[in-house]
């Protein structure tokens, strides 16, 4: 089968792989739609930190934001899984450590990563193998929204992080793809949102979505009690940032991650009273995640931009932009296409 293969930093190219087969406890899955996301690009760019420590390596196959539809079960996993559109978590633990067991496989130190950590082929191809127990059913919700399951559920996760309130002031920085799925679940469960971004167009593409309070840190009102901020930035200097806006006694939310360290000085988190929560993968939020897109409280096609095919991921990983993709942030690859 055809997949996308990452050989060196800045280099990538479709292959010719084995094409996998169901193995006890496991499905394949026709792929539909993958994302492509920050992480991948580092990887591409070679600044991913999983390849300083070791974590992963070239050559490697990428892509976590992915649908498709189950064609082979293994033995062990029950037929009913043949023809349902599924996504899959992300991270996979072991299964019987101490924080699997706690329902935190997602920090497992023995986890594989879908496409992103030791070595799990990703769904840049036309077919994923993937646990079964790792399946999570889209129902009804079409290509564009499956491969957006895997992002939302960050996005909810960090909503939840801040424990939103009906009413309550949401500051998120960072106007991508997260920082605007953050903004659209927070909206749906009633709190009042504001976004920071740092580019004209980014803002501009905000307000399409009703985010009318969407502004540059010059320009923001630091007058407003913020309840809770969310860090959906690449910018080291945005925790920092949370912690001056947020309320006393306010919660911030770190989903985004820079390549340097992010620096917080503690006594501003103390003296302040404020809570800081830390959000890795989507893991316990996809289902949820689902559930909001089916019912319409959330919709995140727009955010799509543009389909490609396997060919033009090398180009949309350096930073090209597809000729005539829209305005939203978000790249997606249908494998089906040169």
């Amino acid at each position: 089968m055809r997949a996308f293969v990452i050989t060196a930093p800045g280099r990538g190219e479709v292959q010719e792989v084995a094409t996998p087969r169901a193995t006890p406890g496991s499905v394949v899955v026709a792929v539909e739609r993958v994302g492509v996301c920050g992480t991948d690009a580092e990887f591409f760019g070679g600044e991913m930190a999983y390849l300083a420590t070791g974590e992963a390596s070239y050559p490697m196959r990428i892509g976590h934001e992915w649908c498709g539809r189950v064609i082979e079960v293994g033995e062990g996993v029950s037929e009913d899984w043949l023809g349902r559109r599924v996504t899959a978590d992300t991270m996979l633990g072991c299964g019987s450590c101490r924080r699997c067991t706690s329902g935190r496989q997602h920090l497992c130190e023995d986890r594989f990563e879908i496409g992103v950590r030791r070595g799990f082929p990703g769904a840049l191809a036309e077919r994923i193998a993937v646990p079964a127990k790792a399946l999570v059913t889209l129902g009804e919700i079409d290509a564009l929204a499956g491969a957006m399951v895997e992002p939302g559920g960050n996005a909810l996760r960090s909503v939840r992080g801040a424990k939103v309130k009906p009413g309550d002031s949401m500051l998120v920085i960072g106007a991508g793809a997260i920082g605007l799925l953050v903004a659209q679940i927070a909206r749906a469960k009633g709190a009042d949102v504001h976004l920071l971004g740092r580019s004209a167009r980014s803002l501009d593409f905000a307000r399409t979505l009703g985010f009318t309070q969407s502004t540059t840190l010059e320009d923001l009102d630091r007058s407003i009690p913020f309840d809770s901020v969310v860090d959906a930035s690449n910018a080291p200097g945005s925790p920092a940032l949370a912690t001056e806006l947020v309320e006393p006694g306010g919660r911030i939310v770190l989903v985004g991650l820079s390549g340097t360290p992010s620096l917080i000085d503690t006594r501003t988190v103390a003296l302040a009273d404020v809570t800081a929560v830390g959000v890795l993968s989507a893991s316990g939020g996809l289902e949820e995640t689902v559930e909001l897109y089916a019912s319409g409280a959330v919709d995140p096609r727009p955010l799509v931009a543009a389909t490609v095919g396997l060919g033009r991921v090398a180009a949309v990983l350096a930073g090209q932009r597809p000729e005539g993709a829209g305005a939203g942030p978000k790249i997606h690859v249908d494998p089906t296409l040169l």
